[in-house]
């Protein structure tokens, strides 16, 4: 029998090129048509309860997304709660923190036999731990402390912000599985909806939700009390640790596909040669839930402190007035600054003091620690109070309004969600001389520039421009005092400049 002929080159890039154009191609459109469903499905994590997965576009920004489905099989239950779904979802999309994967949009759609929930969230394509620590301990390296170091911050610091709400907020699926990695080292936690979303639905529909994790290598993760007691934020401390204590071996074997061991994990423990890492994760998987440490106490763990809290600090306020400064205002400062200068100096008589210059100082290391703040990669929750977020009460339940009546009000704006990072401003007199023109230039967040002109009245003020611009959606609630005493200087200094 004669063997088959081997495919020619062409034949077999013709098929990837075929294959790769069948994926890409659009199954669904959003109702607004920015979304795009594509045919891909991808592994974004272990999301219990999404019946489907898919990649997507997001036309506008031009960005990849994920395209979740929750399928519901009752429709007729599924209709009687779209509001009650409608307020989760609404609320969701409030959550917002750069170390958790944000939700975009949400959308119902119940005109098939099967009703479902279509919920964008963000793409996080360098995979998950998982994957990421399997890739590391293959090629035979172990794990950088500094990078263990800056992954725990970033999860602490997510867990630290939905713990802080009112009610705290729950993960309760926290695995190597749900938390991601971006190619900058951005820690990025997944999954956060899953534990909300099943407490707060009614009985009748909850049969799309697996409250229990079925997949048995990932049973570790979760406390002994799991399932026995009433949720609280000592569930996510527990699988931090065990998450912790997996970033620290890379790998904790398992017993083929069954679950890890107690063995297992003893062993994991016993590897770890730092004793302040040991005491740190031990803390964390204390049987007791109430000996465990909470998120924000974590995060002044002293085995955690890499970047000098004034440094870090200090690059905080840098990045949050920004947009009082030139965009290169590093590499400018860096260019005029006399390298043989002394930077710091410590006495210690009679010997000579230390001294540290300029020339010490890497301006290259400097723009990259910014680009990480900037990024999310040492956020500043370990400084902050342990305080009540302003976040909506996402598992309680909606109080009762009134009827109100309706007025002739016009309907509110669209609010700005963006952030400016930068300002710019120029007054100049009307070709008459009788009023100034003024041009306002802001950088928002996402790179985008926005220019506003308007002709100034001798009774406007900054305050009331800022809250104009608040009003209109061209500026975010949170700018209004910066831009206010922007303006403010602004005004005084072209005014006071006039004979």
């Amino acid at each position: 029998m004669a063997a088959p002929e081997p495919v020619p080159r062409r034949g077999r890039e013709r098929e990837r090129e075929d294959e790769s154009e069948d994926e890409s191609d659009i199954l669904e459109e959003s109702p607004c048509g920015r979304w795009q469903k594509r045919r891909e499905q991808v592994n974004q994590g272990n999301m219990p309860g999404v019946q489907s997965t898919f990649l997507a576009m997001d036309t506008e920004e031009g960005v990849e997304v994920v395209w979740n489905e929750l399928h519901f099989a009752d429709r007729k239950a599924f209709s009687a709660h779209e509001e009650k779904i409608q307020l989760m979802f609404e609320q969701l999309a409030l959550v917002d923190h750069p170390n958790i994967v944000k939700l975009h949009k949400y959308w119902l759609d119940a005109s098939e036999a099967r009703a479902r929930v279509i919920f964008i969230t963000e793409y996080v394509s360098s995979g998950s731990l998982k994957q990421f620590l399997k890739k590391t301990k293959k090629n035979h390296k172990a794990m950088n402390a500094r990078a263990w170091k800056r992954w725990c911050t970033q999860i602490l610091s997510a867990l630290s912000f939905l713990h802080a709400c009112s009610p705290p907020i729950i993960h309760g699926n926290l695995t190597s599985d749900t938390i991601f990695i971006q190619h900058n080292g951005l820690i990025k936690i997944g999954s956060v909806w899953h534990r909300i979303f099943s407490n707060a639905l009614p009985d009748d529909l909850r049969s799309p939700i697996r409250v229990e994790r079925e997949e048995p290598r990932n049973l570790h993760f979760f406390p002994p009390e799991y399932g026995e007691v009433a949720d609280g934020t000592a569930v996510d401390i527990f699988s931090f640790g065990m998450c912790a204590l997996e970033m620290a071996v890379l790998e904790i074997q398992a017993n083929g596909d069954t679950r890890v061991t107690e063995e297992a994990i003893a062993r994991a423990r016993h590897s770890l040669s730092d004793p302040n890492m040991r005491e740190f994760i031990l803390s964390c998987l204390a049987r007791d839930p109430a000996r465990r440490p909470s998120a924000h106490s974590l995060l002044f763990h002293r085995v955690l402190f890499e970047v000098h809290s004034l440094k870090l600090l200090a690059a905080h306020c840098f990045i949050q007035h920004q947009y009082l400064m030139p965009e290169n205002v590093v590499e400018e400062k860096t260019k005029a600054t006399d390298p043989h200068t002394v930077l710091a100096e410590i006495p210690r008589p009679p010997r000579p003091p230390l001294q540290w210059r300029y020339s010490e100082v890497s301006c290259l290391e400097l723009d990259k620690f910014l680009e990480d703040v900037r990024n999310g990669i040492y956020p500043l929750m370990n400084f902050a109070a342990a305080r009540p977020l302003g976040l909506p009460r996402v598992l309680a339940p909606p109080p009762e309004e009134a009827p109100k009546a309706k007025t002739p009000t016009p309907e509110p704006f669209d609010s700005e969600t963006r952030k400016v990072i930068q300002m710019q401003c120029n007054l100049e007199r009307s070709e008459d001389q009788a009023r100034w023109h003024l041009t306002l230039l802001l950088v928002l967040e996402d790179r985008l520039h926005r220019q506003l002109t308007y002709d100034l009245l001798p009774t406007d003020s900054a305050q009331d421009l800022a809250a104009e611009l608040v009003h209109y959606g061209f500026v975010h609630e949170d700018d209004r005092p910066k831009l206010a005493a922007f303006l403010d200087s602004t005004f005084l200094k072209y005014r006071g400049a006039q004979p």
